[in-house]
């Protein structure tokens, strides 16, 4: 199912609640306000749609990426192979719903920012300005300091600086005033870390068993003969202790490698990748005991088959467990910060959902969908993605704050 931004899930903490009972109280009087502005307008070459006085087109709608799966894509580009391959009335029953989606929550996001204004008052501009500057330099530090890089960069995603501005100080409003609403501030305890870790560890911290060694691999067949008389598996048998008598003086592992090995990873001095025990194939699954009995950095015996003699360096080891939780705590507390918000809003967007007046929008969303339709063959200009950040910057977005607000957890990142 597509996954739309989450502040659709968030709208109705637009006014911090509903007015309940026969009588609405101011709050909810003036919520409803907000979500019945929201007009279909005709302009050239179709519809529009005004939102609390913003307008909301089409190429809005059907080319700004939206998270699948995973990954960020444009919807045009998601619904196209199945418009390639379905009616025009089946595409758009299929559709619908997924674009419907986006569509509610791009006006969510408007009607939101709308209200975070009215509750910050005028006073907040100069807080938001500095707010701003501050991301703005940000913003030219990640590119080392070169405000030519910068400036490029902006001009990629189809910006300026004027309009990056605009979007900073709507992503920080929004955030303060969303953070402000959050009902359950109490810290997260020990106790509740402890239990989500241990009911998380498996999904999310187990770890496989890993081991990583070098390895001389001396072939018998692959010896060179002085005398044919000689037996080739005796012969090779005692140049494997010379060599392991040569590495345990102090000799270099990799470089009698690269000298003697017969092995696939000689020119790399018989270092293999780390790897899962049980991904060796035979022979080398022999390995695997030798390596139970000896710790990183030691010599384990001969280990003798048929057709190679191993001497084997362990230089990594891994037994199968979990991340140890004083390693994972922060991403545990982050995890419990998450579950927090998320079960704050699940309750309301249905209600949420019910309550909007969206009814007005359908029109609209046919309009999109008949547009993917008839481009459904034709290339796409992909339009810049805005929202794209450096990570440093998405962290440092969702921990922005203004007077009074709690902050944001940093688990909940808005692409």
């Amino acid at each position: 199912m597509l996954k739309c931004v989450f502040l659709s899930v968030l709208m109705l903490l637009l006014i911090g609640g509903c007015g309940k009972g026969n009588n609405p109280t101011g709050a909810e009087l003036e919520r409803r306000a907000l979500t019945q502005k929201i007009r279909l307008v005709e302009a050239s070459g179709g519809f529009v749609l005004m939102v609390g006085g913003e307008t909301v087109t089409s190429d809005e709608i059907i080319e700004s990426p939206v998270e699948f799966g995973g990954t960020f894509v444009l919807p045009i580009e998601h619904f196209k192979p199945i418009a390639q391959v379905s009616e025009l009335e089946q595409f758009k029953k299929g559709a619908r719903g997924p674009l419907k989606e986006i569509l509610t929550d791009k006006i969510s996001n408007i009607l939101l920012y709308q209200q975070a204004k009215r509750q910050a008052g005028k006073n907040i501009e100069e807080a938001l300005e500095k707010k701003v500057d501050k991301a703005s330099r940000e913003f030219v530090m990640g590119f080392g300091g070169d405000q030519i890089k910068a400036d490029e960069e902006l001009e990629q995603r189809g910006l300026d600086w004027k309009s990056f501005r605009e979007y900073r100080k709507r992503f920080i409003l929004t955030q303060w005033y969303l953070s402000s609403k959050l009902s359950n501030k109490r810290p997260v305890t020990y106790r509740e870390m402890m239990d989500c870790y241990n009911e998380i560890k498996d999904e999310y911290f187990a770890r496989s068993a890993v081991i990583q060694f070098r390895l001389i691999d001396i072939q018998p067949a692959l010896m060179e003969m002085a005398d044919p008389n000689e037996d080739r598996d005796e012969l090779a048998k005692k140049f494997a202790y010379e060599l392991l008598a040569r590495l345990q003086s102090g000799e270099d592992f990799g470089e009698l490698a690269k000298q003697y090995s017969h092995g696939p990873m000689q020119v790399f001095g018989g270092l293999w990748q780390p790897m899962q025990p049980e991904s060796l194939a035979s022979p080398y699954d022999m390995l695997v005991a030798e390596a139970e009995n000896i710790e990183a950095g030691q010599i384990a015996s001969l280990v003798i088959t048929p057709e190679h003699i191993f001497i084997m360096k362990l230089e990594e080891k891994q037994t199968a467990g979990y991340e140890p939780f004083k390693k994972v705590q922060m991403q545990v507390r982050n995890k419990i910060m998450g579950d927090r918000w998320n079960k704050a809003v699940e309750g309301v967007n249905a209600e949420l959902m019910e309550q909007v007046e969206l009814s007005k929008t359908d029109e609209f969303i046919d309009f999109c969908l008949e547009k993917i339709y008839k481009m459904r063959d034709q290339p796409v200009t992909v339009k810049r993605d805005i929202y794209r950040t450096t990570e440093p910057q998405r962290r440092r977005d969702t921990r922005t704050s203004l007077p009074g607000s709690m902050g944001m957890p940093s688990s909940l990142r808005r692409r």
